[in-house]
Parts: structure tokens; sequence; C-alpha cells
């Protein structure tokens, strides 16, 4: 409670907590406090340095790089190319006039020069 009365002050245009501030505050504090069974499963780790050669591993945003991981980690717990692309795409699907998830996730996966046929398993970016 502490913490987010703090929060709230810290927050405060001009020293007055505003219903706006409290009503964030509340759907913040809800988020965190939901059971565990509702929280979405923790991805395992996924060591880009074996997927991608160097030079392509150091040129990566800290924004890139937790994407492809997060990207991987879903392809390898998937059995089917469809399959991880239904899981990463579930709600944007739904906004394409042509719904391919296979073929999006497979021209992600391209542009790392990865491929799906490897599995995007332990290996190089040369596998095929």
């Amino acid at each position: 409670m502490s913490a987010s009365i703090t929060r709230l002050a810290t927050l405060a245009d001009g020293g007055r907590i505003s219903a706006a501030l409290v009503q964030a505050e509340l759907q913040r504090l809800r988020a965190r406090w939901r059971p565990a069974s509702t929280r979405p499963p923790a991805l395992p780790a996924v060591d880009l340095a074996l997927l991608l050669p160097p030079e392509r591993l150091d040129g990566l945003d800290l924004f890139d790089r937790l994407q492809l991981q997060a990207v991987i980690a879903v392809c390898r717990q998937c059995k089917t190319l469809s399959e991880a692309g239904r899981r990463l795409f579930q709600h944007s699907r739904g906004q394409k006039s042509v719904v391919n998830d296979a073929d999006r996730l497979r021209k992600y996966l391209g542009k790392w020069g990865l491929r799906w046929e490897a599995r995007v398993s332990s290996c190089t970016n040369t596998c095929t």
C-alpha cells in the first residue's frame, strides 16, 4: 500500500492524485496480483549465439534480441510452422484480410537467416 501511495504521489500533477491515476494503479496491482495459473507461461531461454553469426548478433538491439528469443522459444514448443504462427499471431490475425500465419512466421525467421526446417534448433543459420 505504501509503495502505491508513493507511486501515486510521484506521478500526480500539481500534487493532486486524480481518479485516473488511482484507476491506473488499481489495474497495475490487479495485473500483478492475479493467480499464477492465469499468467502466461514463462518461455525457456534461447541462446542466440548458437543461431546467429557473431557479427549479426552484435548488431541486434535489445528489443530485437528479446523478440527473436521469444519467437524461437515458441517455435521450439510447436510441432508445425502453422501451429507456431497461430500462437504467435493469435490476436493480430483477425486484422488481416488474408490470414497466413505460417507465411508471416517464415518471413520473420528469414529476416534473421533462420528457417523453420531447421526447427530453429541449436545450430547456425546455415542449417537447411
